[in-house]
């Protein structure tokens, strides 16, 4: 199954690039491109793509605003909202409001991949950057957890073990893992996350009601 995806962004060589990189990636093809929201609008509604990744900032109509009658006109469109800026607020209002993920411009290529496939898959994506700073379940409309989108089903398990006080041969011997995996995902975690020690994950863990106080 192709993924129908439309940009939205006021920088014409901010389209051209993504645009470029996203015709590399298998199962997603780009349908239409957009200068401003309200351009975004229309042409949501004229194709009916599986997901639009959206500016934040755009003249006309903003991501936000777009956002908002894009939810309502079309409520099973996906929306990865794409910006410069880390602004908790931004991030914050953006989930509310709907949106499956917030992609910061600054990230690799392989980032745009995995917050493509994240989204797709219904899952919340955050990059690294943002994810450690949005409190929890309540920035979202749906219950998901941020942790959804930004560690691997894999990587939650163990954040949660490890939060839970698990040690790391614990969790190596309930997962029929080496120790070294498990200290691997451990990083893995800690860096997606930008936190680095443990009572910061049961912190993290917390908030995203993985486990109880």
């Amino acid at each position: 199954m192709v993924m129908r995806v439309i940009l939205a962004d006021d920088h014409t060589l901010v389209r051209s690039g993504l645009a470029a990189l996203i015709g590399e990636i298998e199962g997603y093809i780009v349908v239409g491109q957009a200068c401003d929201g309200l351009e975004t609008l229309h042409l949501a509604q004229a194709l009916q793509p599986d997901l639009i990744l959206m500016d934040i900032h755009m003249p006309r109509l903003s991501g936000l605003e777009c956002l908002v009658q894009l939810v309502e006109k079309l409520p099973g469109i996906k929306v990865l909202m794409l910006s410069m800026h880390a602004n908790a607020e931004f991030v914050s209002r953006a989930l509310a409001l709907g949106a499956r993920g917030y992609l910061l411009k600054g990230a690799n290529p392989g980032d745009l991949e995995l917050a493509l496939k994240t989204v797709s898959s219904g899952s919340i994506w955050l990059s690294a950057e943002i994810a450690s700073y949005i409190v929890g379940p309540t920035a979202l409309r749906h219950g998901e957890r941020i942790g959804d989108g930004v560690l691997t089903p894999r990587q939650q398990t163990i954040l949660k073990r490890l939060a839970e006080g698990a040690s790391t041969k614990e969790i190596a011997f309930e997962l029929e893992l080496s120790i070294k995996t498990v200290e691997t995902h451990r990083s893995q975690i800690m860096e997606r996350l930008n936190l680095h020690d443990i009572p910061a994950l049961v912190r993290y863990a917390i908030r995203q009601g993985m486990i109880s106080p």
